[in-house]
Protein backbone atom coordinates (compact mmCIF):
# COMPACT_ATOMS: atom_id res chain seq x y z
CA UNK A 1 0.00 0.00 0.00
CA UNK A 2 1.34 3.42 -1.01
CA UNK A 3 1.84 6.06 1.67
CA UNK A 4 0.11 9.22 0.44
CA UNK A 5 0.78 11.51 3.39
CA UNK A 6 3.17 11.45 6.33
CA UNK A 7 2.94 14.13 9.01
CA UNK A 8 5.66 14.22 11.66
CA UNK A 9 5.88 16.41 14.75
CA UNK A 10 3.45 19.03 13.47
CA UNK A 11 3.23 22.03 15.79
CA UNK A 12 1.29 25.26 15.34
CA UNK A 13 1.90 28.02 17.87
CA UNK A 14 0.11 31.36 17.75
CA UNK A 15 1.16 34.71 19.17
CA UNK A 16 1.06 34.56 22.94
CA UNK A 17 2.19 30.96 23.05
CA UNK A 18 -1.15 29.25 22.35
CA UNK A 19 -0.50 25.80 20.88
CA UNK A 20 -3.15 24.77 18.36
CA UNK A 21 -1.23 21.61 17.40
CA UNK A 22 1.10 19.75 19.76
CA UNK A 23 3.40 17.49 17.79
CA UNK A 24 0.91 15.62 15.60
CA UNK A 25 2.14 12.45 13.83
CA UNK A 26 -0.11 10.98 11.15
CA UNK A 27 0.24 8.64 8.18
CA UNK A 28 -2.37 8.27 5.43
CA UNK A 29 -2.26 5.29 3.08
CA UNK A 30 -3.72 5.00 -0.40
CA UNK A 31 -7.51 4.60 -0.36
CA UNK A 32 -7.96 5.19 3.38
CA UNK A 33 -11.02 7.12 4.54
CA UNK A 34 -9.98 8.70 7.83
CA UNK A 35 -12.30 10.69 10.08
CA UNK A 36 -10.71 13.20 12.45
CA UNK A 37 -13.00 13.73 15.44
CA UNK A 38 -12.88 16.09 18.38
CA UNK A 39 -14.72 19.07 19.84
CA UNK A 40 -14.62 22.59 18.43
CA UNK A 41 -11.26 24.20 19.10
CA UNK A 42 -9.44 20.86 19.26
CA UNK A 43 -7.20 21.69 16.29
CA UNK A 44 -8.90 19.67 13.53
CA UNK A 45 -9.16 22.53 11.03
CA UNK A 46 -5.67 23.75 11.88
CA UNK A 47 -4.34 20.27 11.09
CA UNK A 48 -5.95 20.11 7.65
CA UNK A 49 -4.98 23.67 6.75
CA UNK A 50 -1.41 23.04 7.86
CA UNK A 51 -1.20 19.98 5.62
CA UNK A 52 -1.85 21.95 2.43
CA UNK A 53 -0.15 25.10 3.75
CA UNK A 54 -3.19 27.34 4.00
CA UNK A 55 -1.65 27.79 7.46
CA UNK A 56 2.10 27.67 7.95
CA UNK A 57 3.04 25.25 10.78
CA UNK A 58 5.57 26.33 13.38
CA UNK A 59 7.42 23.01 13.47
CA UNK A 60 7.29 19.58 11.86
CA UNK A 61 7.19 18.15 8.36
CA UNK A 62 4.50 17.14 5.89
CA UNK A 63 5.53 14.66 3.19
CA UNK A 64 3.14 14.14 0.27
CA UNK A 65 3.87 11.17 -2.00
CA UNK A 66 7.29 10.91 -0.39
CA UNK A 67 8.29 14.54 -0.97
CA UNK A 68 8.50 17.01 1.92
CA UNK A 69 6.28 20.02 1.26
CA UNK A 70 8.15 23.32 1.15
CA UNK A 71 6.20 26.58 1.24
CA UNK A 72 9.23 28.49 -0.04
CA UNK A 73 8.83 26.94 -3.50
CA UNK A 74 5.68 28.34 -5.13
CA UNK A 75 6.01 25.97 -8.07
CA UNK A 76 6.24 22.90 -5.82
CA UNK A 77 3.37 24.14 -3.66
CA UNK A 78 1.19 24.62 -6.74
CA UNK A 79 2.03 21.09 -7.91
CA UNK A 80 1.19 19.56 -4.52
CA UNK A 81 -2.06 21.49 -4.16
CA UNK A 82 -3.15 20.36 -7.61
CA UNK A 83 -3.12 16.80 -6.27
CA UNK A 84 -4.80 17.58 -2.93
CA UNK A 85 -8.52 18.38 -3.17
CA UNK A 86 -10.09 20.56 -0.49
CA UNK A 87 -13.73 20.56 0.60
CA UNK A 88 -14.74 23.47 2.86
CA UNK A 89 -17.47 23.84 5.46
CA UNK A 90 -18.78 26.99 3.76
CA UNK A 91 -18.25 25.64 0.22
CA UNK A 92 -15.78 28.32 -1.00
CA UNK A 93 -17.55 28.67 -4.36
CA UNK A 94 -17.58 31.71 -6.64
CA UNK A 95 -21.22 32.65 -6.16
CA UNK A 96 -21.61 34.72 -9.33
CA UNK A 97 -20.15 31.96 -11.52
CA UNK A 98 -22.08 29.01 -12.89
CA UNK A 99 -22.09 25.60 -11.27
CA UNK A 100 -20.12 24.27 -14.25
CA UNK A 101 -17.46 26.98 -13.98
CA UNK A 102 -17.01 26.29 -10.28
CA UNK A 103 -16.37 22.62 -10.95
CA UNK A 104 -13.95 23.45 -13.78
CA UNK A 105 -11.92 25.51 -11.30
CA UNK A 106 -10.63 22.13 -10.13
CA UNK A 107 -8.46 22.04 -13.28
CA UNK A 108 -6.74 25.40 -12.65
CA UNK A 109 -3.74 23.78 -10.95
CA UNK A 110 -2.91 22.02 -14.21
CA UNK A 111 -3.28 25.09 -16.45
CA UNK A 112 -1.09 28.09 -17.14
CA UNK A 113 -2.15 31.26 -15.25
CA UNK A 114 -3.19 32.92 -18.53
CA UNK A 115 -5.31 29.97 -19.67
CA UNK A 116 -6.93 29.88 -16.24
CA UNK A 117 -7.79 33.60 -16.25
CA UNK A 118 -9.28 33.30 -19.74
CA UNK A 119 -11.19 30.14 -18.84
CA UNK A 120 -9.67 28.09 -21.64
CA UNK A 121 -10.83 24.69 -20.46
CA UNK A 122 -10.64 21.74 -22.82
CA UNK A 123 -13.80 20.15 -24.19
CA UNK A 124 -12.73 16.98 -22.41
CA UNK A 125 -12.64 18.81 -19.07
CA UNK A 126 -16.02 20.42 -19.72
CA UNK A 127 -17.60 17.06 -20.46
CA UNK A 128 -15.95 15.50 -17.40
CA UNK A 129 -17.38 18.29 -15.24
CA UNK A 130 -20.88 17.78 -16.64
CA UNK A 131 -20.58 14.02 -16.08
CA UNK A 132 -19.50 14.59 -12.48
CA UNK A 133 -22.38 16.96 -11.80
CA UNK A 134 -24.82 14.49 -13.32
CA UNK A 135 -23.46 11.72 -11.12
CA UNK A 136 -23.99 13.79 -7.94
CA UNK A 137 -27.55 14.68 -8.97
CA UNK A 138 -26.92 18.19 -10.30
CA UNK A 139 -27.15 17.53 -14.02
CA UNK A 140 -30.03 20.00 -14.36
CA UNK A 141 -28.25 22.76 -12.43
CA UNK A 142 -25.12 23.03 -14.60
CA UNK A 143 -25.74 26.57 -15.86
CA UNK A 144 -27.26 28.04 -12.71
CA UNK A 145 -25.31 30.52 -10.62
CA UNK A 146 -23.79 28.85 -7.58
CA UNK A 147 -25.68 31.14 -5.19
CA UNK A 148 -29.02 29.85 -6.53
CA UNK A 149 -28.40 26.43 -4.97
CA UNK A 150 -29.21 25.05 -1.53
CA UNK A 151 -26.43 24.40 0.97
CA UNK A 152 -26.38 20.67 0.27
CA UNK A 153 -26.25 21.28 -3.47
CA UNK A 154 -23.43 23.81 -3.06
CA UNK A 155 -21.43 21.27 -1.09
CA UNK A 156 -21.89 18.70 -3.86
CA UNK A 157 -20.49 21.29 -6.28
CA UNK A 158 -17.51 21.68 -3.94
CA UNK A 159 -17.02 17.91 -3.90
CA UNK A 160 -17.19 17.76 -7.70
CA UNK A 161 -14.60 20.55 -7.94
CA UNK A 162 -12.25 18.56 -5.69
CA UNK A 163 -12.78 15.38 -7.75
CA UNK A 164 -12.05 17.33 -10.96
CA UNK A 165 -8.51 17.79 -9.70
CA UNK A 166 -8.02 14.02 -10.01
CA UNK A 167 -6.38 14.17 -6.58
CA UNK A 168 -4.48 11.56 -4.63
CA UNK A 169 -5.85 13.00 -1.37
CA UNK A 170 -8.95 14.94 -0.34
CA UNK A 171 -9.07 17.08 2.80
CA UNK A 172 -12.66 17.75 3.92
CA UNK A 173 -12.98 20.37 6.67
CA UNK A 174 -16.30 19.95 8.51
CA UNK A 175 -18.22 19.33 5.26
CA UNK A 176 -21.59 18.73 6.98
CA UNK A 177 -21.42 21.12 9.94
CA UNK A 178 -23.73 23.66 8.27
CA UNK A 179 -26.20 21.15 6.81
CA UNK A 180 -29.42 19.49 7.96
CA UNK A 181 -29.38 15.72 8.61
CA UNK A 182 -30.79 14.73 5.20
CA UNK A 183 -28.32 16.90 3.27
CA UNK A 184 -25.51 15.71 5.54
CA UNK A 185 -26.21 12.10 4.61
CA UNK A 186 -26.24 12.89 0.87
CA UNK A 187 -22.98 14.85 1.13
CA UNK A 188 -21.17 12.15 3.13
CA UNK A 189 -22.39 9.44 0.74
CA UNK A 190 -21.11 11.53 -2.18
CA UNK A 191 -17.67 12.05 -0.66
CA UNK A 192 -17.33 8.42 0.41
CA UNK A 193 -18.51 6.83 -2.85
CA UNK A 194 -16.34 9.07 -5.03
CA UNK A 195 -13.24 8.42 -2.94
CA UNK A 196 -13.88 4.67 -2.74
CA UNK A 197 -14.57 4.22 -6.45
CA UNK A 198 -11.54 6.29 -7.49
CA UNK A 199 -9.06 5.06 -4.86
CA UNK A 200 -8.66 8.55 -3.38
CA UNK A 201 -7.47 8.84 0.22
CA UNK A 202 -9.60 11.14 2.36
CA UNK A 203 -9.06 12.97 5.64
CA UNK A 204 -12.37 14.39 6.88
CA UNK A 205 -12.98 16.49 9.99
CA UNK A 206 -16.20 15.69 11.84
CA UNK A 207 -17.84 16.50 15.17
CA UNK A 208 -20.36 13.69 14.92
CA UNK A 209 -18.99 10.39 16.18
CA UNK A 210 -21.81 8.29 14.72
CA UNK A 211 -21.09 9.70 11.25
CA UNK A 212 -17.38 8.99 11.65
CA UNK A 213 -18.09 5.39 12.66
CA UNK A 214 -20.43 4.87 9.71
CA UNK A 215 -17.99 5.93 7.00
CA UNK A 216 -14.42 5.81 8.26
CA UNK A 217 -11.96 2.97 7.82
CA UNK A 218 -9.93 4.65 10.56
CA UNK A 219 -10.62 7.31 13.19
CA UNK A 220 -8.20 9.84 14.66
CA UNK A 221 -9.20 11.65 17.84
CA UNK A 222 -7.80 15.09 18.64
CA UNK A 223 -8.14 16.88 21.97
CA UNK A 224 -6.45 20.14 22.88
CA UNK A 225 -4.21 20.01 19.82
CA UNK A 226 -2.87 16.53 20.59
CA UNK A 227 -3.66 13.19 18.97
CA UNK A 228 -5.23 11.00 21.65
CA UNK A 229 -6.63 8.15 19.53
CA UNK A 230 -5.73 6.50 16.23
CA UNK A 231 -7.41 3.23 15.32
CA UNK A 232 -10.37 1.45 13.75
CA UNK A 233 -13.97 2.47 14.51
CA UNK A 234 -14.36 -0.79 16.44
CA UNK A 235 -11.48 0.14 18.75
CA UNK A 236 -13.03 3.48 19.73
CA UNK A 237 -14.80 2.84 23.04
CA UNK A 238 -17.48 4.97 24.70
CA UNK A 239 -15.00 5.82 27.44
CA UNK A 240 -12.51 7.12 24.87
CA UNK A 241 -15.21 9.15 23.13
CA UNK A 242 -16.29 10.86 26.33
CA UNK A 243 -12.68 11.60 27.19
CA UNK A 244 -12.13 13.26 23.79
CA UNK A 245 -15.29 15.39 24.11
CA UNK A 246 -15.06 16.05 27.85
CA UNK A 247 -17.02 19.20 28.65
CA UNK A 248 -18.45 19.40 25.10
CA UNK A 249 -20.37 16.13 24.95
CA UNK A 250 -23.29 17.80 23.14
CA UNK A 251 -21.08 18.19 20.05
CA UNK A 252 -20.78 14.42 19.57
CA UNK A 253 -24.26 14.32 18.03
CA UNK A 254 -24.49 17.90 16.73
CA UNK A 255 -26.29 18.40 13.42
CA UNK A 256 -27.14 21.45 11.38
CA UNK A 257 -25.92 23.88 14.00
CA UNK A 258 -23.75 25.87 11.62
CA UNK A 259 -20.94 25.68 14.15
Amino acid sequence: MTTILKVEGLVKAYTGGTLALKGIDLTVEEGEFIAVIGPSGAGKSTLLRSINRLIEPTEGTVAFLGEVMNSNSKRSLRRWRAQIGMIFQHYNLVNRSSVLENVLHGRLGYMSPLAGVLGRYSEEDKQAAVDLLTKVGLGNEVFKRADELSGGQMQRVGISRAIMQQPKLILADEPIASLDPKSSSVVMDTIYENCRSRGIACLVNLHQVEVAKKYATRIVGIKGGAKVFDGSPEELTEEMIYDIYQGKEHEMHAQASGE
